[in-house]
């Protein structure tokens, strides 16, 4: 179903297709953990089965990002699946940081995260649409002190033969995702 719906995205099927392209930000690999209570479960006939944490990284003012899963996609993508959590006491407002260089985009989005495959010596960008929104979360203007926020990002996917890469999202530390699928 995300294959499909990014697919047409990138297709540039129709104007105004910005539920389409928002509708990705449900990743199934993104359900709440245990200790996340705080995040909904995903819709759409979702298992209850516990997620994996491939890897967890800090960042600043108490923020930790999760990453649960980095998938390749049929489409020729490679998602990135995880949740930004506030672990601090107060709200964090520095998500503009995250965005990237956004032209396009109205709002607050995690546009800004790279993936770089180190063996191949190569950087990935976040995708956009034909419009030039990002392939990612968007709408993230603040996360408050104990909130959960589900996030993903799609790249483009890498060599078949790439098994592992360095996702870095600004505010936090550099995390190594192993590859699945």
């Amino acid at each position: 179903m995300v294959t499909a719906v990014l697919t047409l995205a990138l297709a540039g099927c129709g104007v105004g297709d910005d539920s389409k392209a928002k509708e990705p930000q449900k990743p199934s690999s993104a359900p709440s953990q245990g200790s996340g209570s705080k995040t909904p479960a995903p819709s759409g006939g979702q298992t209850s089965a516990p997620t994996e944490v491939i890897a967890t990284v800090e960042g600043a003012n108490g923020m930790v990002l999760v990453i649960n899963s980095a998938k390749r996609d049929a489409g020729g993508f490679l998602t990135v699946s995880g949740q930004i959590k506030n672990n601090g006491s107060q709200s964090f407002a520095g998500t503009s940081a995250w965005r990237g260089n956004e032209l396009n985009q109205s709002g607050e989005s995690v546009a800004g995260a790279t993936l770089v495959d180190k063996a191949g010596k190569k950087r990935y960008y976040v995708l956009r649409d034909t419009d030039g929104r990002c392939l990612c979360t968007t709408g993230v203007s603040s996360v408050g002190a104990g909130q959960v926020v589900p996030m993903f990002v799609q790249f483009p996917a890498p060599p078949a033969s790439t098994a592992e890469m360095e996702f870095s999202l600004p505010t936090f530390a550099t995390a190594t995702v192993k590859i699945s699928g």
